[in-house]
Formats: C-alpha cells, structure tokens, sequence
C-alpha cells in the first residue's frame, strides 16, 4: 500500500499534487511519502513481533536520503551501512552509534578505524583477513569491536543475477564448510568480540525457500559453533525482501517473511538482527518525469522523458520494471517505447509497453522508486543530478537539492600547464 492517488483525475502525493511540485521544483524529481515510509517501518516491526529479541537495522544504501533515515530513526530503527559515508549520514540523522552495523566486503583501514571511533554496534566481518585487521586496530585503539560472521550459505535466492549474494561464486563472506574454524581463531583475538553469525542471500526476494534454507543451514552451523564452547548471542538475518513493480503483483508479505522467521529460529535463543531496505522504501517513492516529445517509431512511438537512466538506473542496469502512469491521465492508452535523453540505447524504461496515453509536456511518473533510485543517479551526459522531495500530508519540502551541471563543473579544474 502507498499513498499516491488519483484525486479529481490528478495523481497526488498524499494531499499534494505532483504537478504543483512539478512547477516548483522542475523535473525529474523524486518525491516520497511520509505516510507510506512510516506505514512501512511500523507493518514490518509488526510482522516481527512474535519473535522474543530483535534488532532492525534500515538498509542506508536503498535510500539513503537525511530525512528518510531521520524518519526511520524516529521510528525506532538503526541502520546497516557499507561505507564510512553511509555511517556518517546515520550518525548526522540521529541514529545512534550502538544501533549500527557495518556490512560490505570492503571495509578499508580507514573505514575500521573510524566506525571503532564513532562506537558503532557491530561489524559484520566478510573475511577472516578483515577481521585480523580490525582486531589489530581496535586494540592499537584500546577499544574491544563487537562483530558477527558473514558465512556465504550457497544458496541461490532465485532473484536477478547482479543483486544475489548467497551463491558460493558471489563475493560476499566466508564459505560455510571454513565458517566454524574461523569463528574460532578470531574469537582468540584480542580486540575483537565475536557475538553472532550473519547472513543475506539476496535482494528483491519473492520466493521464501531459499532464505528458509539459508536460515535451516545457519542454525546448524551455530550449534557447532556452540558446541566448540563458544559464544553466539546474535544472528543477522540479513534483508532483501522484494517488493510488487508491477500493478496486481502478488510476492511474500512481511507477515509472511516474520511467520517464516518465527519457525526457522525456533529455539535459537538469540537476538535476531534484520536489514530491510527496498520493503521499506520501495513503493514510498516516485520518479516524476515531463514528457519531452512523442516520436514515431518503426513499429511504436518513442516516448521521450526528461528522467534519464542517470536518474533512474534499475532499468538499464536490471532490465528492472516500473510501472508508468499519467499524472493526468486521460482514460486513453497507447502501445509506445519509453526512454530516455542519455546517449546510449541502453537509456530505456520500457519497450512495446501499454501506457497512459501522453503527448510533449504532460507530466508522469514512475512508480516504485523510492530505493535504489536517487542513491544511484550519477551526472552523466553533464546532467543535472536529481532533486528529492518529501510529502507530509499537505505539506512538502525539498530533502536533497538539484545539483546543476554548473556547480559541477565549478568542481573542476584546468592544471596551469595545460593553458
């Protein structure tokens, strides 16, 4: 469920027209909904409520917007980071230090040393290499890093290729059968604290089995862990729960994914660490796009959009859907291809796709990206990078500028041995 509607023949934002913001702030344009983002933290907090201890940390790369994560921190939740960057944004929204978890395969030096600085409340170690490393500069600190294993489970999400994480030939932590032994050296290391095992198959999952699986094969491997008489007090879940792109898509509700939970960890006796990110954000967002011109095509008309693949990158990168709609929509329909201005064939939304029926200048909107859209936009073509509003009600307010191609450039220097 979202709060973006038609009202008198106008799709809104909550009580907001997305036209009127449109006109004020120019487009594209990102624009969220309070209401849906909040819905979304509490139904997901929900869903996890039978389990007995739970830690939910917000997955600061789908969205990592200072507003969404200030929202999110109101709500109760913490945040899983993959950068000194993204700690940083969490830290300055209000998110505290203990209620972060540090993720990713590659934590540099620099990274480690400041999040042992900054206190945050654990690391999720993708190597016994990384976790060497940090043990030698939390001590070099005199401070103890609290941390969890990522094991590599082997096991296919059955999602897209580029966003799977729990397949032996991903990148992403230690292998399963290596798991135990190195749970055990670097438990002996001075520095660190080995309190938990971690793991994420996935992103955009819509089939539970594999993360059943996965979940059947960590509770294994925690009792041999246990069985070595060493100590595992917390497991992290991971996240990567999908989210409906098309109209009328049915795929696991967070009911679903916490009931699933409840019966994999039966008896585990642990704190249970989650990381949801496009399940929170996701249909919380929408790219508002002005239509630049319709050209005839060989077998459909090219709808041209302002958006760019620059703005909205899941398409070309994925082949990903977004379902199109009029902001205005006529009650027509058209067969068309939209793309967009950037100079590649791969700058393309959809293809021989039945749409609203729109002509130059109406305005549309692409629905569901309100994760893994404006953190990946990027300047190419020397293209303004995309602004981001937030609806509260009947009220909005700019979260995040347009940065116009000018103050980039103002960015830039010529060496004097080139004049």
């Amino acid at each position: 469920m979202d709060h973006f509607e038609l009202r008198n023949g106008e799709l809104h934002a909550e009580d907001v027209s997305l036209a009127a913001i449109a006109r004020d702030v120019g487009t594209p344009v990102y624009v969220y909904s309070r209401a849906t983002l909040t819905r979304h933290a509490k139904v997901f907090r929900e869903a996890l409520s039978a389990l007995p201890k739970v830690h939910i940390a917000f997955a600061v790369k789908s969205n990592p917007n200072l507003a969404v994560l200030r929202l999110l921190a109101s709500q109760g939740y913490g945040a899983d980071v993959v950068s000194e960057g993204e700690m940083n944004r969490a830290l300055a929204a209000g998110i505290p230090a203990e209620d972060v978890v540090f993720s990713g395969v590659g934590k540099t030096h620099a990274e480690l040393t400041a999040a042992v600085r900054a206190g945050i409340g654990q690391f999720n170690l993708e190597s016994e290499e990384e976790g060497v490393e940090l043990a030698e500069i939390a001590a070099s600190l005199g401070k103890t890093a609290t941390c969890a294993l990522r094991v590599n489970p082997n096991v296919d999400a059955k999602t897209h290729a580029k966003i799977s994480t729990g397949k032996a030939e991903n990148k992403f932590g230690v292998a399963y059968d290596l798991a135990a032994d190195i749970y055990e050296r670097l438990s002996a290391l001075p520095g660190l604290h080995m309190r938990g095992l971690a793991v994420h198959i996935g992103s955009q999952i819509s089939d539970l089995e594999p993360s059943r699986q996965a979940f059947g094969k960590m509770g294994v491997l925690m009792a041999a862990i246990r069985e070595r008489g060493l100590s595992v007090t917390h497991m992290d879940l991971g996240g990567g729960l999908g989210v409906p792109y098309k109209a009328g898509e049915q795929l696991p509700t967070p009911a679903d994914y916490g009931a699933m939970v409840a019966e994999a960890t039966k008896g585990w006796d642990v704190t249970l660490m989650f990381e949801p990110g496009r399940v929170i954000t996701g249909n919380s967002g929408v790219l508002v796009t002005e239509v630049v011109r319709v050209k005839q095509g060989v077998g459909h008309p090219w709808v041209v959009v302002d958006a760019a693949m620059n703005d909205l990158a899941r398409p070309a990168m994925y082949d990903a859907w977004h379902d199109f709609a009029a902001v205005k929509p006529t009650g027509e329909t058209m067969v068309a291809n939209i793309v967009g201005p950037i100079c590649e064939s791969s700058d393309t939304f959809a293809m021989a796709r039945e749409i609203d029926a729109v002509k130059a200048g109406d305005l549309a909107a692409f629905r569901t990206a309100g994760a893994y859209g404006a953190t990946m936009a990027n300047t190419y073509n020397s293209r303004a990078l995309v602004p981001e509003v937030m609806v509260d009600g009947d009220r909005w307010a700019v979260v995040a500028n347009r940065i116009e191609p000018a103050a980039i450039l103002a960015a830039e220097q010529v060496p004097e041995w080139l004049d």
